[in-house]
């Protein structure tokens, strides 16, 4: 049986009149990577913080670990690890200085071994302000892990960071995984939460609008496969020809585009049709829906279809 490790119940966050999350429940389990979506303004950060023992709630129950993050903050520290968007460390500070603080803090040796591994070897004895956005943001994720945190809360991690960053980042995240760690992770990158994540939530104005694995909320919905086909005389997008099961068609550069319902008799069609026409087949991809997708399907209409 799955372990939870995180607990949200009937979660409110107010900032005045704002209601900025309004009544979330949801559960994260052990060694499990949670991703919570949702376009800005939707309750994500507010979350996050309120977990993290940073703000507090305004209704609701919340326990991480069996601690209350709002009564047992100190407590909390030592058990969660957090990559904030803004590390907030003076600009003077060192990257080996800041190593040592933080582990002092946690009362651990500080780990050295982890700046290499993300590639800050060389910037030992740089200040924190002559480091680039996305090395500020690999020794973010550095210091949130130095303690060996049982819960690690990533908000946008990859934000800013070049292609070679975010593959050692997401590496990295899956041998946390791997070895036991909760991760939580708050990112507007559909493909990385697609990719990443084990189970996410979709939140819209501080609700939870829809919760699955990637592939469940994918298989939801509208339920269209995306068929795209491109042949070397252009037939279909000069005949403009109508095929079964298909909802959508969207002519795309060289490629014909078809959102179907059905896609075996959809693909049949089309190849007897191009074959007809002794027209010859270049591409052919046949693919589900993106999370990105389901997401914009979900936001757009304000909650699960």
């Amino acid at each position: 049986m799955n372990e939870t490790v995180i607990r949200v119940n009937n979660f409110r966050k107010l900032y005045g009149d704002l209601v900025a999350v309004d009544g979330i429940s949801f559960e994260v389990y052990r060694g499990e990577i949670f991703g919570l979506l949702g376009p800005n303004g939707a309750g994500k950060t507010s979350t996050l913080e309120c977990l993290e023992g940073i703000r507090q709630p305004s209704g609701g129950t919340l326990d991480v670990l069996g601690v209350d993050p709002a009564r047992q903050s100190r407590k909390l520290r030592d058990l969660i690890g957090v990559q904030l968007q803004v590390a907030g460390l003076p600009d003077t500070m060192q990257v080996k200085e800041a190593m040592r603080f933080f582990c002092a803090y946690h009362q651990v040796t500080p780990r050295y071994d982890l700046l290499d591994r993300l590639g800050l070897q060389e910037k030992l004895d740089s200040q924190y302000h002559e480091l680039s956005a996305g090395l500020q943001r690999r020794l973010a994720l550095a210091l949130a892990v130095a303690h060996n945190p049982q819960v690690l809360f990533l908000d946008e991690p990859t934000a800013g960071l070049d292609v070679g960053s975010r593959v050692e980042l997401h590496a990295l995240m899956q041998e946390l995984r791997d070895a036991g760690t909760t991760i939580i992770l708050a990112t507007h990158d559909m493909a990385e939460a697609e990719k990443m994540a084990d189970r996410v939530a979709i939140l819209l104005r501080g609700k939870i609008v829809a919760t699955g694995s990637p592939r469940e909320l994918t298989a939801t919905g509208a339920g269209f496969t995306k068929v795209s086909v491109r042949t070397e005389q252009s037939i279909l997008a000069t005949d403009s020809p109508n095929f079964p099961a298909v909802n959508q068609r969207v002519v795309k550069e060289d490629y014909v585009i078809y959102f179907s319902t059905d896609p075996g008799p959809t693909v049949s069609a089309i190849l007897e049709y191009i074959g007809a026409r002794n027209d010859k087949l270049i591409d052919l991809r046949v693919e589900r829906p993106s999370l990105e997708e389901r997401f914009l399907e979900i936001t757009n209409t304000g909650g699960v279809q």
